[in-house]
This record gives structure tokens, C-alpha cells and sequence, in this order.
């Protein structure tokens, strides 16, 4: 028997949008919250959002935002009932949510011992392959010896990728093309995977040629009841992670969204999970499906599940962590209508997205009908070098796909951010471009696609606007004047900082 549990108060141990966008459901439930915060982010707004705020320490997130110690302290401190991680830093930490636990605390979220199986690639592979869940051709066990490596390679067939058994975001990740490359690819890949996350283990499976990122959205409780709300095609990428998102997808009919469905709620089941999780599967050109991995916490673009849904995620994350079972049930859940989300990075597309860091100098919202904002920014505020160049996600819902993506350009077209180099104008022809239209398109789609030059291509309203700038600044030269462009979008002007 689950006992229940009211929260009243809850810490988020994270920072900008998603802690704002945690607050807000708080909020809503009546429920007090708690914002921590580094010295770079003293005047953040999801600090002055909070009901309370306590700084945990130096900007560096080691210091800060990943001080368990500290973050521990404050809950006590201030007789916090509950922790909600967000996404990134300790979200996936089973040390943290075991030591919040510990400390009788709820978490909001999986369990300790679901994190730390689904955290390993290869833990993962081995938990869910007592379901009925596809999976990449390979194997399912650390390879460190090179000939071991080259024999799976022979029976699998190239290319054939090398892969990190822990993280993710594309490190510790190698593409082998033929037998000749695998052994130096694979001390590469070993290194890299030792670097970044202290396990030199890799695993090989086939490489998918043409791959669709399609994940699915479950939510368990902890009595046993597991749902999926649906999926999202995430597949325009840059260095392997999500820049545009949508739900539902464009290619799944109703057979095939039901089995990659059940496929997840496989993979929740085999490591008894509760809370809120993605299932993230790699889709082929032929529309098979093969577990990826899990993500054992809220996604940066669960909004679009929202959409179409009419569930508030974070809502029923709360629930669940009270001990609630869930509150609606598979076959009440239905897909309304369709919704897009683009994340505004703070990084320039013209040198490949390398990331940029400035004041928001104007810095103006987009609005009207179908369009959601979720951000952690205000105008004149510094986008720091210490944290993820994440400014913004930018949603938008409507009746059909194709309204989704006009109210999508509109909304691209209303937001004026100048300052810094953003990704607005990369999403803006992502949008406009025929594989994104059709709907046939991979992960592929920077690279087959996308070159600088396309976002200098003559645009009839930005071409006007240049001649009559030049018009002026012709004029103005030869009376020996200057011209003010205070108030004007950097953005909008493709002006060069």
C-alpha cells in the first residue's frame, strides 16, 4: 500500500525556463516554491519567481547548481518537502535522488535504482530485453578488445556504430564505415567516453543510415499503471541534439504509433517506472523501430505533448510523487490537433552554431493565438557563459501540422532578439524547406541541407528594408551626418556583431 503524501513546498534544484516553468504548476496547486540559484544568476527570473530563493554557490555549476551538499542544506533549511531536478544537471543523478530520499525528501521523479539502470546504455539493453521491444542489431555487453569489435562488425554488416555506454549528446560516439577504421575509432571512442563521463565502456551495433529520432512520452505511477501520451519526432538536430520538435509525428500511422507505444511502456515496466520518462527510439527509412534509450526525467520539449494532449506533465509528475495513481487512464487520451516547438539557442548558425554571449538588448516576445513562450530571460539581461546557451522554447499548436508551422513562422517573424546571435533564423528555414514540408526528412538535415549561405538569400522584406537603409545611409553621408539605429532588430537586420 502507497502511502499518500501532500507536498507543500517545493524546491526546484534547477535553473531559468524549466524552473519557471515548474513554479508556474506550483503555483497553480497552491503549492510554495523554492528557487536556488549561483552568483551569475542572483537576479535570474526564475529567482524572483520563487516564493523563496537561496544561493548555492559560485557560477561554475560544479559549484552550484550540481552542489548536492548545498542544495541538500537549503531544503532543510527551509523545510522543503519535495525536489523537482527539471532537466540537466542532477535530474538524472540516482546519487542525488537517493540522497534527497534519504533525507526524507520526496523526489519528483523515478526511483533511484530506475535512473541508474536506465542511466547505463548497456544496463538499459539488458533490462528491456526480457521485452518485446526491437532492438539495434549488436550486442548488449562492454567491448574494450579490438578483435571482439571487428568480429561483431563482420556479422552485423558496416557502417557500424561505436557507442559510449554512459551519457549521451553525441560523445563517445563513432560512425565505422569499414574494417580498416573500426580499431582507431574505437580507442577514440573509448578515450572520449572516459573524458566525459568516467566509464571507458562502448558497445557496437548496426548504424542506421537514414535515421527518424522519434521518442514517446510515458508517465507511470507507483501503483503499477504506466500510459504513453503519444510521440515526438525530434529528428533536425545539430551535433546530435534537438533544435525543432513536433507532435504528433508526420510519418507514424495509428499501427505504428501504438506499437512504439507499447514498445515503451516495455521498457518502463522492466526497471518498475514511475514518474515522467521519454522513450527514445531510432526509426529506419522503412519506419522500423529499435529502442534507443530512456531519459529518466521531464524533457526539454514536453510542451508539445501538452498541446496535443490537454495533460499537464508536470502537474501529474507532482501526483504521482504524492503517491496518487494516475489521473487518467490510455484510453482516454487522444491527439488534438498538432504542435511544434524550436529551441532559441543563444549560438550562431553561421559559424556552426558555435555558442554567442551578450546582453538581450531587445529582447520582444511573440504572441497571438497558438503560440507559448517558455523562457527564464528579460530584456537587458546577460546570457552567461557558464550554463547551457538555451534562451528560450518557442511553441506553437494548432488544428493541423500545417497551421502549426505557418503560426511557427509568424511567431519566428514576431521576435525580436538583438544582442546576440540566435538560432531563429536557422528554424525559420527548417520550416520553410521542402523536406521539412513533406515531412521526409532525418536526422541528417544540417548536413544534407543547410549551408550558411542559405540564411543570406534574398528575403523581399529584408531586401526592402536594406535598400532603404543604404538609401539613407547615402543620404546621411553626404550631409555629413550619422544615423541612430536604436530600437532596430539585429536580428531582423541580419546585422553582423
Amino acid at each position: 500500500m502507497i502511502e499518500t503524501k501532500t507536498i507543500k513546498k517545493i524546491l526546484v534544484s534547477n535553473r531559468g525556463e524549466i524552473a519557471i516553468r515548474v513554479m508556474r504548476t506550483a503555483r497553480e496547486l497552491g503549492i510554495k516554491t523554492v528557487a536556488i540559484y549561483s552568483d551569475a544568476d542572483s537576479t535570474a527570473a526564475h529567482v524572483k519567481y520563487a516564493d523563496e530563493a537561496m544561493n548555492v554557490g559560485p557560477a561554475p555549476s560544479a559549484q552550484s547548481y550540481l552542489n548536492m551538499d548545498r542544495i541538500i542544506e537549503v531544503c532543510k533549511e527551509l523545510n522543503v518537502d519535495a525536489v523537482h531536478p527539471g532537466y540537466g544537471f542532477l535530474s538524472e543523478n540516482s546519487t542525488f535522488a537517493k540522497m534527497v530520499t534519504d533525507n526524507g525528501i520526496i523526489f519528483i521523479g523515478p526511483s533511484p535504482e530506475a535512473i541508474e539502470v536506465m542511466g547505463d546504455k548497456l544496463a538499459a539493453k539488458n533490462a528491456v530485453s526480457k521485452y518485446n521491444v526491437p532492438m539495434v542489431p549488436g550486442v548488449n555487453h562492454a567491448v574494450s578488445d579490438k578483435d571482439e569489435a571487428i568480429e561483431i562488425a563482420r556479422e552485423i554488416g558496416y557502417p557500424v556504430l561505436i557507442k559510449a555506454s554512459a551519457g549521451g549528446g553525441g560523445k563517445g560516439m563513432r560512425v565505422v564505415e569499414q574494417e580498416e577504421d573500426l580499431a582507431e575509432q574505437m580507442e577514440r571512442a573509448m578515450s572520449e567516453a572516459k573524458s566525459a563521463f568516467g566509464n571507458p565502456s562502448v558497445f557496437v551495433e548496426k548504424f542506421i543510415t537514414q535515421p527518424r529520432h522519434i521518442e514517446i512520452q510515458i508517465i507511470g505511477d507507483q501503483h503499477g499503471n504506466v500510459v504513453y501520451l503519444f510521440e515526438r519526432d525530434c529528428s533536425i538536430q545539430r551535433r546530435h541534439q534537438k533544435v525543432v520538435e513536433e507532435a504528433p509525428s508526420a510519418v507514424l500511422n495509428d499501427a505504428q504509433r501504438k506499437a512504439m507505444g507499447e514498445a515503451a511502456i516495455g521498457v518502463a515496466k522492466s526497471c518498475d517506472y514511475y514518474g515522467a520518462g521519454t522513450v527514445e527510439f531510432i526509426v529506419d527509412e522503412n519506419l522500423d523501430f529499435f529502442f534507443l534509450e530512456m531519459n529518466t526525467r521531464l524533457q526539454v520539449e514536453h510542451p508539445v505533448t501538452e498541446e496535443i494532449t490537454g495533460k499537464d506533465l508536470v502537474a501529474e509528475q507532482i501526483r504521482v510523487a504524492e503517491g496518487h495513481p494516475l489521473s487518467f487512464k490510455q484510453e482516454e487520451l487522444k491527439i488534438q490537433g498538432h504542435a511544434l516547438e524550436i529551441r532559441v539557442y543563444a549560438e550562431n548558425p553561421r559559424t556552426n552554431f558555435l555558442p554567442d554571449t551578450g546582453k538581450l538588448q531587445t529582447y520582444k516576445l511573440p504572441q497571438g493565438p497558438g503560440v507559448r513562450v517558455d523562457d527564464g530571460y528579460e530584456e537587458g539581461m546577460d546570457i552567461p557563459i557558464y550554463y547551457d546557451p538555451m534562451i528560450s522554447k518557442l511553441i506553437t499548436y494548432g488544428a493541423n501540422r500545417e497551421q502549426a508551422r505557418l503560426r511557427m513562422l509568424r511567431a519566428i517573424e514576431e521576435y525580436e532578439i538583438s544582442g546576440v546571435a540566435t538560432t531563429l533564423d536557422f528554424c525559420s528555414f527548417a520550416l520553410k524547406h521542402e523536406a521539412f514540408i513533406s515531412g521526409k526528412f532525418d536526422t541528417k538535415f544540417v548536413e544534407k541541407y543547410f549551408t550558411p549561405e542559405v540564411l543570406d538569400e534574398a528575403d523581399p522584406e529584408k531586401e526592402q528594408i536594406a535598400i532603404a537603409l543604404a538609401s539613407l545611409l547615402i543620404d546621411q553621408k553626404a550631409h555629413g551626418a550619422q544615423i541612430k539605429n536604436e530600437g532596430l532588430s539585429k536580428w531582423k537586420l541580419r546585422v553582423k556583431d
